[in-house]
């Protein structure tokens, strides 16, 4: 094999997606995107929908674009968002297009499932995830319920990376971490739970046989051979979630550690070596996602940047209000510095979920709550630093009660860990030090997957130590806050 190798990470977010070239010099990975494009949903017949097809096609212009450079790449892997599924008939092709998380015809369909099919408590008893009304097991239930025909169509029901792994490679499977998302899965068991699928009407052959991340599932078919100029190259089952892609690049030096995928969304977890599936853990809402090596994601969603992102957009509406506001991220963000607003909010509280201006929103809160309101750019800034990270505080100590060992370190991955003014009220909050990176944290892990299949590396700590060898680490210490 060759000094370098090199390596495709296909890499689907819920609106936009990319391929990159990872390449492996024998210590450390070096990644470049080859491709980036958008990928918006379909509104049609009342409902919306994901364009597969211009998914699959962007992934054969990435593979294109590494045969245009003459490039040989030992495998491709794919990750993308949570959820979602494709449906395909007896005789392979697509039926219809996948229904997309963010159509609000699940609405209410919780409650319905828990009052006709399966208490609430017996179904997190199964699973051990949160409840979310979009999550596959009541998407297939509302279908059901609306007698969906290509539901009835459904030779087979394939989770997104699986869908378009079976595209490429003509294989079904059903990769563990992706359907760890579903809300069918049983975490005990290590498979798709028949009864949960029996109250949608489903049996489990209608599934691809489970896989765990780091198996070649096959090559790609002469027909995309073809249509992109390269040979019969490996497709591996990486951590098909991107989130599970994610806590696999984590350069963590000991199992005594929390990760936080920092973002839109706060994801904050630690890894367990088996399902906390509990009354407390039932109560609190936490989840129990697939990982690595047969690991758990015992984690809690947090409202994340989205608090900041939205009062961002109020702040360059409104110009009288908040003068002088910069356009740029990072002079805008460094004017926390100069507040000493003491107010805080509860993140997830449901008045943030989606307001038609957060800064009324957070002011109202402040109101509600008996504390002065924020005032300016800077006040809200810091309010919002403050607020999440002592909500990280109160979530580490849970994610200790209920995983039985003492967290000493926070390891944030995403974009949010370029926020140096987070991570530090963060550190100060938690009492820990907060190590930063990598920022491109799913792109990474896919590929450290793909290099385990490749036979490049071995287990999960060398993989986090090309992790950290990779990146340039930022560590926070705590102050007094």
């Amino acid at each position: 094999m060759n000094a370098e190798t090199h390596y495709l990470a296909v890499d689907l977010g819920a609106t936009s997606g990319r391929t990159i070239l990872a390449t492996f010099n024998g210590s450390k990975v070096e990644m470049r995107e080859l491709t980036r494009f958008k990928h918006p949903m379909v509104p049609v017949g009342g409902h919306l929908f994901w364009d597969l097809p211009h998914l699959y096609n962007e992934i054969l212009e990435g593979l294109r674009k590494v045969a245009s450079e003459g490039l040989e790449i030992q495998s491709v892997g794919i990750d993308t968002w949570g959820v979602d599924f494709a449906f395909f008939g007896s005789d392979g092709q697509p039926v219809g297009f996948p229904h997309s998380y963010r159509d609000d015809y699940t609405v209410g369909e919780m409650d319905r499932y828990f009052a006709g099919k399966m208490p609430a408590k017996e179904v997190y008893a199964k699973t051990g995830i949160q409840f979310m009304d979009f999550n596959s097991l009541f998407q297939l239930s509302a279908q059901r319920r609306e007698g969906s025909s290509v539901l009835e169509a459904a030779d087979k029901i394939l989770f997104m990376p699986d869908a378009l792994t079976y595209m490429l490679t003509g294989e079904a499977v059903c990769e563990y971490t992706i359907a760890s998302t579903s809300q069918i899965l049983n975490p005990v068991t290590g498979d798709l739970d028949e009864d949960l699928l029996a109250t949608v009407g489903l049996k489990r052959t209608q599934f691809g046989r489970l896989v765990q991340p780091g198996e070649v599932v096959g090559t790609l078919t002469p027909q995309v051979q073809k249509a992109t100029g390269l040979g019969p190259v490996k497709v591996v089952a990486v951590a098909g979630h991107d989130t599970a892609s994610a806590v696999v690049s984590v350069p963590a030096q000991d199992a005594q550690f929390a990760y936080l995928s920092c973002g839109t969304w706060s994801l904050l977890g630690i890894e367990s070596p088996k399902p906390i599936i509990t009354e407390r853990s039932f109560q609190e809402n936490f989840t129990n996602e697939g990982g690595i090596d047969g690991t758990t994601r015992f984690l809690k969603n947090i409202c994340g940047l989205w608090l900041f992102e939205r009062c961002r957009e109020d702040f360059y509406k409104d110009p009288v209000r908040f003068p002088g506001a910069p356009q740029g991220i990072k002079e805008l963000t460094a004017l926390c510095l100069e507040s000493d607003y003491e107010g805080t909010i509860f993140p997830d509280d449901p008045c943030f979920a989606h307001p038609d201006s957060m800064t009324e929103a957070i002011g109202a809160y402040c109101r509600r709550t008996g504390q002065q309101e924020p005032v300016t750019v800077a006040d809200y800034l810091r309010c919002i630093y403050r607020s999440l990270a002592l909500r990280y505080k109160e979530v580490i100590a849970l994610l200790e009660e209920m995983g039985g060992f003492p967290i000493r370190s926070l390891n944030v991955i995403g974009g949010g860990s370029q926020n140096p003014y987070l991570m530090q009220f963060a550190a100060d909050a938690c009492g820990i030090p907060v190590i930063c990176g990598p920022t491109e944290g799913t792109a990474l892990g896919n590929t450290l997957v793909q290099l385990r299949a490749d036979g490049q590396v071995g287990s999960l700590p060398e993989m986090r130590r090309i992790s950290a060898a990779s990146v340039d680490l930022k560590t926070y210490l705590p102050r007094t806050m």
